[in-house]
């Protein structure tokens, strides 16, 4: 069978387009989570460090993964969370969003009490059962409930199916939202086309623990990462530690 010029060029131009595609899909599948390079840098700091990720495959790596610490306010998405579920069937009140907004955005900690009396410890540890956490403690002090990086991945890793229909794009809204001057570690370093959703918890600026759960979402793959740190020198050493961490965690994806 013969060709005009017109028609093979057509060809080749499909033929050189579904090569690229195929190679652009090929190098994404081959990107995955930096853990050496990132438990190295985590071995140098002061303090103890500790992370989980889990890839767009739903596999989960990490270091030290289920060490435990008190969560501070990364425990406020599950706080967000118990209360979207026991408003499954009913719209949210103007109370609930007064809470809710500045609880996520600023990490209002006051606000975070009031949510915590309004959801009670059974529905939050309910969730940490559905959200299959391993290592979940409750607390009345809720700051002091203990947590791991395993345990938050996991959570933020599926959390679209724990959050009733209804109101996942106001709890995505609400964590994409996070105030610029909370946007630290995780925030400085995500990923360019890649929409990131997280919560840190940095026990009072003390350095005592920082810590910062995240779900990265582009399209329909998505990747959760959760990066515990204790006993940091001060503050200012642990917000670079979770800068490092992610940095190395998360290299070249942004490329993907």
């Amino acid at each position: 069978m013969r060709f005009s010029a017109a028609a093979a060029a057509g060809i080749v131009t499909v033929v050189l387009l579904s090569a690229a595609a195929e190679s652009s899909t090929s190098r994404h599948h081959r990107w995955h989570p930096h853990v050496r390079q990132a438990k190295r840098f985590a071995k140098k700091r002061a303090g103890d460090v500790a992370f989980a990720v889990i890839d767009r495959r739903g596999q989960i790596r990490g270091f030290h993964r289920a060490r435990t610490a008190p969560t501070a306010s990364v425990i406020k998405v599950m706080l967000l969370v118990a209360l979207l579920r026991k408003r499954h069937d009913s719209a949210l009140s103007e109370l609930d969003r007064s809470l809710l907004a500045p609880m996520i955005r600023r990490s209002d900690n006051t606000a975070a009490t009031r949510v915590r009396d309004m959801v009670g410890p059974r529905r939050i540890v309910r969730l940490a059962r559905v959200a299959r956490m391993r290592d979940f403690s409750y607390n009345p002090i809720w700051g002091l409930s203990r947590s791991s990086p395993r345990d938050q991945a996991r959570l933020m890793f599926r959390l679209g199916s724990f959050v009733p229909g209804r109101y996942r794009r106001y709890a995505r809204h609400l964590l994409s939202h996070v105030v610029p001057e909370q946007r630290w570690g995780i925030g400085r370093v995500a990923p360019r086309g890649w929409r990131l959703l997280f919560k840190g918890g940095w026990g009072s600026g003390t350095g005592l623990v920082d810590h910062q759960v995240a779900l990265l979402t582009r399209r329909h793959r998505r990747i959760a990462v959760a990066v515990f740190t204790q006993l940091d020198p001060d503050h200012a050493y642990g917000k670079k530690t979770l800068r490092g961490v992610f940095a190395r965690l998360l290299g070249g994806l942004g490329r993907r």
